[in-house]
């Protein structure tokens, strides 16, 4: 397994595991399946494990609990806090207040299982509690020996620079794919200006850039996904052909789509950590096998002229969901 630095102390697999749609959002769950999705990863060598106390409302940790039972020391386990769900699932907003965060915590670790969190980060800024006091609290954690690194999710550069100032972030965690470069313009210069290391969630378009959705009804009727910008109306269609072109220069190299789109974001940087998300173990070793994929020149050029910024068609989020990033 190939390994890329988080910290000077924190090494981890140049690909990490996204555990969120083992929960919900992504289709029925499995957690037989989830699990030994999760046993297999450890087994190829995959260290990074990502989760949240959002996922399931709490049930992707105590799954990813449940997997590690015995594993534990084999990974560097991250999960995040900060959105906040009602009893029935419903979304309650962000919240980075130091009560909060303290409570969190504690809930995160039990459903967990841990006596402590190797990475922690804020989800989502909370526009409403300075940067500062969010993460004075975590730094709190981490001096209680609850957590051991701090992370942020979604952050825009100047909110980073003030966290930063409050307390080392080991790592911000963005969307980022091909079709989805945004981070390029700032948040990833930011990053590397203050030596923080970037974490891509969705690096697969959320599932988009493997060619597996011909049509919208393809995605299942309980996924999440029906109802994205970008798989919605005629963005599906206009997005197809982006994935096309993925799916074409893949079949000349000899590689799947996921693993050329892995591979462009591989390639982005040693301090760039990709976390696929998947709960099958076929689709895992598929995933890994990105990192035997090197693109040349030619094909990297290729995609950055055809996934230029701003060519994917609809947002990441609905409108409401745009709102908490980047802040």
């Amino acid at each position: 397994m190939k390994s890329r630095t988080l910290t000077p102390e924190l090494t981890v697999s140049a690909l990490g595991l996204g555990c969120m749609g083992m929960s919900e959002f992504y289709g029925t769950a499995d957690e037989r399946q989830s699990i030994a999705t999760i046993h297999r990863a450890i087994d190829l060598g995959v260290t990074l494990i990502d989760t949240a106390d959002m996922y399931g409302c709490g049930a992707n940790e105590t799954l990813v609990g449940q997997a590690l039972r015995g594993r534990r020391d084999h990974v560097i386990l991250a999960t995040k806090f900060g959105n906040m769900r009602g009893p029935n699932g419903e979304f309650l907003g962000v919240n980075g207040r130091p009560d909060y965060v303290r409570q969190a915590c504690d809930a995160s670790l039990k459903r967990l299982g841990v006596d402590v969190i190797d990475l922690y980060y804020q989800h989502r800024v909370d526009p409403n509690t300075p940067i500062e006091d969010t993460v004075g609290a975590m730094a709190d954690l981490v001096a209680q020996g609850k957590v051991r690194h701090l992370g942020l999710s979604e952050a825009a550069p100047e909110t980073l620079r003030r966290a930063v100032a409050t307390h080392p972030i080991a790592v911000l965690q963005t969307e980022y794919s091909l079709w989805s470069r945004d981070a390029e313009a700032d948040v990833l210069p930011a990053c590397r200006d203050l030596g923080v290391r970037f974490v891509a969630y969705s690096p697969l378009g959320r599932g988009f850039l493997t060619g597996r959705f011909r049509r919208p009804e393809d995605i299942p009727a309980d996924d999440w996904r029906r109802h994205h910008p970008r798989f919605s109306g005629k963005n599906f269609h206009l997005n197809l052909r982006l994935a096309d072109t993925v799916t074409a220069i893949a079949q000349a190299k000899g590689c799947t789509p996921a693993q050329l789109a892995l591979a462009w974001v591989l390639a982005q940087g040693d301090d760039v950590i990709p976390i696929p998300g998947t709960k099958h173990v076929a689709l895992l070793e598929e995933n890994l096998g990105a990192l035997d994929v090197v693109l040349t020149s030619h094909e990297r050029q290729q995609l950055d002229t055809v996934f230029q910024p701003g060519t994917t068609a609809g947002d990441r989020y609905e409108p409401q969901g745009m709102k908490a990033v980047h802040r």
